[in-house]
């Protein structure tokens, strides 16, 4: 459907987040759509330096329309592959029904394929919208079960805080040297969203272990239930080295990943979300088993 002519009093930006009264206009378009404020990106280094945004701005400056790339390495059934991410898609009510959206699919799509992304992610609560654009529902599933036995605690574990400057940089630092999580589906090298996702989630924990080096984010789950969100670091340390670190003694455990480096195998159970994980791309055809995207890796 072409673009209505009201397009005329809007002006197409891409790559604009070099101009600080632009990317405000995104942080507003995005806490009024959405309810989040972005902003917070600026106590971690500012936007994901990857990023290529692609709106619609007004004459007085303040973004119609959005929607962003970024990129988002992932590790698919033991391979690296250069992967892309799709968010901050979001159109104002007073312009909607002009098919910007659709115009800015088209063209941050076709800019994804120009790039040779292999595959591309994104996540939704209207499936419909991308389904014409070749991308599909990838099923996600936790893996649940027993606790693992016992490990005899080795090395000191204390929380981490992200309103703590030298904690920040810590974190930073592991997450640019980071082991993929699982070699089956985890993402790869990319800092934002962990840090992102663990200040805007206040029930998240991060904790500090010294030996193997690493952050896990977990949370305490309910009938004395562990739920590990994810594990950053060089080494990924067993799930029982985990446990014996943070002093849990849990029955029951859920791993919100696939748990193929924690030296434990759980039960992959369907993951009920109000939002659909959707993949395209070459890809996307090697993601055959259970798999789920780190709670720490939603954009």
């Amino acid at each position: 459907m072409p673009l209505t002519t009201g397009i005329s009093q809007l002006t197409f930006r891409q790559d604009y987040f070099g101009d600080p009264a632009a990317f405000a206009a995104l942080v507003a378009l995005l806490h009024e759509t959405f309810g989040i404020d972005v902003s917070v990106q600026d106590r971690f280094g500012g936007p994901d330096p990857t990023s290529m945004p692609f709106a619609y701005f007004d004459e007085n400056g303040i973004c119609a329309a959005n929607l962003s790339v970024f990129s988002m390495p992932m590790m698919v059934d033991g391979g690296l592959v250069k992967a892309a991410g799709f968010q901050s898609g979001a159109v104002r009510p007073q312009w909607r029904g002009w098919g910007l959206y659709r115009d800015l699919m088209r063209r941050a799509f076709s800019w994804c394929d120009a790039q040779g992304f292999e595959l591309g992610l994104l996540l939704t609560d209207k499936p419909a919208i991308y389904q014409p654009y070749g991308f599909k529902i990838l099923p996600q599933h936790q893996f649940s079960g027993p606790a693992p036995v016992a490990a005899k605690p080795i090395g000191a574990s204390r929380s981490v805080l992200l309103d703590n400057a030298g904690d920040v940089a810590l974190v930073k630092r592991l997450l640019r040297e980071r082991t993929p999580v699982s070699s089956i589906f985890a993402v790869g090298v990319h800092a934002e969203m962990f840090l992102l996702n663990g200040c805007f989630d206040p029930s998240i924990r991060l904790s500090y272990l010294d030996q193997p080096e690493s952050v896990v984010a977990w949370k305490s789950g309910e009938a004395d239930c562990f739920r590990l969100l994810d594990v950053v670091g060089k080494t990924i340390p067993p799930l029982s080295v985990i446990l014996a670190a943070l002093d849990q003694r849990p029955s029951r455990v859920e791993v919100c990943l696939p748990p193929d480096r924690l030296d434990w195998q759980g039960m992959p159970e369907p993951f009920r979300s109000h939002t659909s994980l959707m993949v395209r791309g070459d890809a996307a055809d090697r993601l055959r088993q259970p798999v789920m995207l780190s709670p720490m890796a939603e954009f």
